[in-house]
């Protein structure tokens, strides 16, 4: 029997990930085999392989999975029954592959990519028929792969609920934090949608990429800590009407300085901790009340609002930003390239 490669982590830190063999899957009824070209990866990632992706009760700990969730490969072989795809299409995963339409729920949940079910950096890997989205024709495969988790995620963030009144345009601000794939995704989501964008970062070389590719707006957190009194000053004091918050404990008291009333906070990540300073805790009740604020949790978003986000892809042709490629033996060095906060946009690594 063929064997193929595929990376492994017990869970227990990034030096735990192991390079193994595992004989060729092949597709039963209703499931599609994929040579997987390119996986691309998310701060979850980094969570899961350390042993600390825990705040879903329905993602159970697994003793030891193929991380990753998100890639772009070919159809090689179809099982019975499937009718949505053929040999050689060129496909991207989803990240709950059960979570077709509408609000997610435990059950999706349970059933999550790179965690609990094993993911994606694997050299070969069966899917459901289902659990597949059409690559968009105009992106490498490098491109392709940085789609599922990021660009999802900001498209459900500006699209899935926004604020009465605020239909996109010229007249909305959207403030995005820090530089990474979910605020280069929004970026270019935004401008796109011919919203003004304001990006935070604590490095000014990256302002100046985001600069280039749209950004009105950018605002160093380091040397400007209160930087919801800048958003306040660069909006003739309007305010942000969406934020894609993705720092958590140390950035969320800014967001609400920054944000218009009305307007919409999008709960994303936690890259500056989970926990609140104990001497700064943020009265959330009264914060939101104070401008009429909507927080929403957002968990990526189903494939039906995929395959709408592609489309507006396609249609303004945007090209998703891809700081670095790594090969597939050099995954480990990878992962610490996303730990370490120094790309810009998506770290990729190439599998075929």
């Amino acid at each position: 029997m063929a064997s193929i490669k595929q990376w492994m982590t017990p869970l227990k830190g990034l030096d735990s990930l192991k390079l193994t063999e595992t004989p060729k899957p092949t597709p039963g009824k209703g499931e599609v085999l994929v040579e997987i070209h390119t996986v691309s990866l998310n701060y979850r990632d980094i969570e899961v392989t350390n042993g600390e992706y825990t705040h879903h009760k329905s993602v159970g700990q697994e003793p030891s999975i193929v991380p990753c969730s998100d890639m772009c490969g070919v159809v090689t072989q179809v099982g019975d029954d499937v009718s949505v795809w053929k040999v050689g299409d060129r496909v991207l995963s989803t990240f709950l592959p059960d979570h077709q339409t509408g609000q997610v729920t435990e059950k999706e949940l349970s059933r999550g990519m790179g965690l609990p079910l094993d993911g994606v950096l694997t050299e070969y890997r069966v899917f459901p028929e289902h659990g597949l989205v059409k690559a968009p024709s105009h992106m490498s495969d490098e491109e392709a792969a940085t789609l599922p988790i990021a660009a999802v995620t900001a498209w459900m963030s500006i699209n899935g609920m926004r604020p009465m009144g605020r239909n996109g345009g010229s007249g909305e601000y959207i403030l995005l934090q820090g530089t990474g794939g979910v605020a280069i995704s929004g970026l270019q989501i935004a401008k796109a949608s011919g919203a003004k964008v304001i990006i935070t970062s604590s490095s000014d070389s990256k302002l100046a990429q985001a600069k280039e590719l749209g950004a009105d707006y950018t605002i160093n957190y380091r040397t400007q800590p209160n930087w919801g009194e800048e958003v306040m000053r660069l909006t003739n004091h309007h305010g942000a009407d969406i934020i894609l918050e993705t720092g958590g404990a140390q950035t969320l008291r800014q967001s609400f300085d920054a944000i218009a009333f009305g307007g919409l906070i999008n709960c994303i990540g936690y890259v500056s901790g989970k926990v609140d300073a104990p001497d700064d805790r943020t009265n959330v009740n009264l914060l939101t009340l104070r401008r009429n604020v909507t927080m929403k949790g957002i968990i990526n978003g189903p494939k039906d609002r995929f395959e709408e986000a592609m489309n507006f892809y396609e249609k303004h042709h945007i090209q998703p930003v891809v700081n670095k490629v790594f090969s597939f033996e050099e995954a480990k060095e990878a992962f610490k390239c996303v730990a370490s906060g120094s790309h810009f946009g998506k770290v990729v690594i190439r599998v075929k």
